[in-house]
């Protein structure tokens, strides 16, 4: 397996020039790194001009292993070849090494770059790249892959503190400034006269590596000089080390590099607004930051949230009079780390009352917005305090508690509850500090505990009866001046008080599902399934040309084939057949298919956009303006994983692919709208129209290409 890492963006309060100077007095070698013995300069170049200098050196390095591995291994000391290429005229030095010693069984591949910082030309910046490769060591891989992360791990938190070292040092030697790079004068002087006819000169034969690295740096400065601001999906827009130990907290360098990787991936595909750092932070420590783990369950979250439009809900739902009366929680002041506080009178809440008067689904959206309330209060408190907090602390009271509570569709809504909360609110919770547990406590606990994630339950602190006053009690996490008046405090808690929801408010079974199904089908999204031989197709009548078509879609399952039809003849409504050939129905969504067999394409239907292959995961948005009026049908198509061309057998890769799409079939989730030509402003980057529903979601979305008939397809994978 490859491991790689990804540093953050690094930044030098110091001008560039300075900081080269201080580089260089790394070689030959570097006292501050013991496993540094020595270097020996094997190839140098320098331009004409003395803007281009490329060394290319060889470095011996002790690693630190043991005397074992390295007798059975053979060597005492392993060898890296490292290229410095450093361009004054751009203000770039980039860095490339890579092993020498024993490169047929490692492969180490190390990419360091110095650049000025784009918004301050006297500052610098510093990004490191790497990967390690271990094909085979004598049956000891994993070992050497231990020590390998261990030593560069070590490496990476020295590497600023050396560079300050050896400022510090030319300071005490009187240099505090260097010049930057000009021309010679003989090289202006030509500049100034060039258009006077002189003699060629000989071509200087500059390395490859330098020029095209030159190229290179002008093309990232170009770009990050560019007028307008970087949007929250491009790939200009990195993390700074200080920024996340401000905002994030300390993470080790492996877990800095999990961060950015993943945050680089969501970026490259998903191309509209992307999470905040301190979300995707949270999926990867509930994942113990496995990278591929973490991305699995935050694309399953963030296609969630879009479905059911959780990131406005805050803005778009009004919780029932009822639970603003009965439900005995709310929001109290911070905990001594910072961290907010929510205060849940369990014991005093009739579970009961509350299901049968709302129903399990406004329950669940009620504490999501909760939940939602609580990381808009992190964000906060982070800069109130000063620190990162990425958490709430949760106190329960649980006098009260009694059989009532045991009633069984309660505690199925709470599981339900459980299981929402665990899948897209992972490391929210702090500290959950459970106050007078009554006897039938256990009997809870033993029903929800294996609901509840191993991490999570390492958080919660149990205190029967006033055991919560005593050492180790509310004090050591609670100022004694915000502890609430319930619990003999001073302070007053504005958290309703519960109590018995009346009888008139209970709904009828039948009033609580319907009301169940409008909750959780208040939806812009409607769902498909697409089977072999099987399309999913809708039709958008169009009466005004010129009108523009947006869709919007996720591939959940499978991989497909989107197209767009235009047609003068009525697509015939799906045929309900005793074979079900046309409208099938399953649990993953409707499969409606409009096109008749009989139709011709050219003749019938034509074809107005290029057919577009998604793969399972990604999202695709875009728009259409139509040339025509008439029907239009969009289709999503099972897409069939093509042969190699030189075989009629399939290739590996091929088979294996196709045995992830179980029987066939591919799921979609997707919107779609007609916007009138008068109200479309622009393209899908913002869709700002006065009249369009499909404005929030796409707002912050960027296009990244434009077919011949005005169409703009924006994609990136989401589950």
């Amino acid at each position: 397996m490859v491991q790689k890492y990804q540093s953050p963006v690094r930044v030098y309060k110091h001008p560039f020039e300075l900081i080269m100077a201080a580089y260089e007095r790394r070689f030959p070698t570097c006292p501050l790194i013991p496993m540094f013995v020595a270097s020996d300069t094997v190839n140098e170049f320098k331009s004409e001009d003395g803007a281009i200098h490329v060394i290319e050196r060889r470095c011996k390095l002790d690693i630190d292993a043991p005397r074992l591995l390295k007798k059975i291994a053979g060597v005492d000391y392993v060898y890296f070849v490292q290229k410095n290429s450093l361009n004054r005229q751009d203000r770039t030095l980039h860095i490339e090494a890579y092993n020498e010693t024993f490169s047929n069984r490692v492969i180490i591949n190390e990419h360091c770059c110095y650049t000025v910082h784009p918004d301050n030309e006297d500052w610098t910046c510093f990004e490191q790249s790497a990967s390690l490769d271990i094909k085979s060591f004598f049956g000891f891989e994993s070992t050497v892959e231990k020590i390998a992360m261990k030593q560069y791990t070590s490496n990476i938190k020295k590497g600023k503190e050396i560079i300050e070292y050896y400022l510090k040092q030319m300071e005490e030697d009187g240099i505090k400034f260097v010049p930057r790079w000009t021309p010679p004068v003989m090289y202006k002087l030509e500049n100034s006269t060039s258009h006077i006819a002189r003699p060629v000169s000989p071509a200087i034969n500059i390395p490859d590596t330098a020029t095209k690295e030159g190229l290179n740096n002008k093309e990232v400065l170009n770009t990050s000089s560019s007028p307008s601001e970087p949007t929250a999906g491009t790939p200009d827009d990195k993390l700074d080390a200080d920024y996340i130990k401000r905002y994030l907290g300390d993470l080790t360098p492996l877990q800095e590099s999990c961060l950015i990787r993943l945050r680089q991936w969501l970026q490259e595909t998903h191309k509209g607004k992307i999470p905040k750092d301190e979300h995707i932070l949270r999926f990867l420590r509930a994942r113990d930051f496995n990278i591929d783990k973490a991305r699995e369950i935050l694309c399953q979250s963030l296609t969630w949230r879009k479905q059911h439009q959780v990131d406005y809900i805050l803005d778009t739902w009004n919780p029932p009079q009822v639970l603003q009366d009965y439900y005995a929680g709310g929001w109290h002041h911070h905990d001594k780390d910072g961290r907010p506080l929510y205060v849940l009178r369990l014991g005093q809440m009739d579970t009961k009352g509350l299901v049968r008067a709302l129903g399990e689904e406004a329950l669940l959206r009620y504490v999501l917005s909760i939940n939602e309330e609580g990381l808009r209060r992190c964000e906060e408190n982070t800069k109130v305090f000063g620190r990162p907090i990425s958490s709430w602390t949760c106190l329960v009271d649980l006098e009260g508690l009694n059989m009532r509570h045991l009633w069984r569709p309660g505690v199925k809504a709470l599981l339900r509850i459980i299981e929402v909360v665990e899948a897209n609110y992972p490391e929210t919770l702090g500290r959950l500090l459970i106050l007078r547990a009554p006897r039938v406590f256990p009997v809870l606990w033993t029903l929800v505990s294996p609901f509840i994630d191993d991490n999570t339950r390492k958080k919660f602190l149990i205190y029967a009866g006033n055991d919560y006053q005593g050492p180790g009690g509310l004090l050591d996490y609670i100022d004694k001046e915000i502890i609430p008046d319930f619990l003999s405090g001073e302070c007053m808690c504005d958290v309703p008080e519960g109590g018995l929801v009346p009888k008139s408010l209970y709904r009828t079974a039948e009033e609580l599902e319907n009301e169940d199904i409008k909750l959780w089908t208040e939806t812009i999204y409607q769902s498909a399934s697409v089977f072999k031989g099987a399309p999913h197709e809708i039709f958008i009548q169009i009466v005004d040309a010129s009108s523009v078509i947006t869709w919007d879609f996720d591939v959940c399952k499978g991989d497909i084939v989107f197209n767009i039809y235009h047609s003068k003849r009525v697509p015939q409504p799906p045929k309900k057949d005793s074979l079900g050939t046309h409208s099938i129905t399953s649990p993953g969504g409707n499969n409606v298919q409009l096109i008749d067999k009989v139709w011709q394409l050219g003749r019938d239907y034509s074809m107005v956009e290029s057919p577009l292959i998604c793969k399972e995961g990604e999202s695709v948005q875009g728009s259409h303006v139509t040339r025509w009026p008439g029907f239009y049908i969009l289709q999503w198509k099972f897409h069939s994983m093509p042969a190699c061309a030189t075989t009629n057998l399939p290739r590996v890769d091929d088979v294996l692919a196709s045995l992830q799409v179980s029987s066939h079939k591919c799921k979609v989730m997707y919107y779609t709208e007609v916007i009138g030509s008068e109200d479309f402003r622009g393209s899908m980057t913002s869709l700002e129209s006065s009249h369009s529903g499909f404005s929030q979601l796409s707002a912050a979305t960027t296009s990244s290409s434009q077919s011949h008939s005005s169409s703009m397809i924006s994609r990136w994978r989401f589950c």
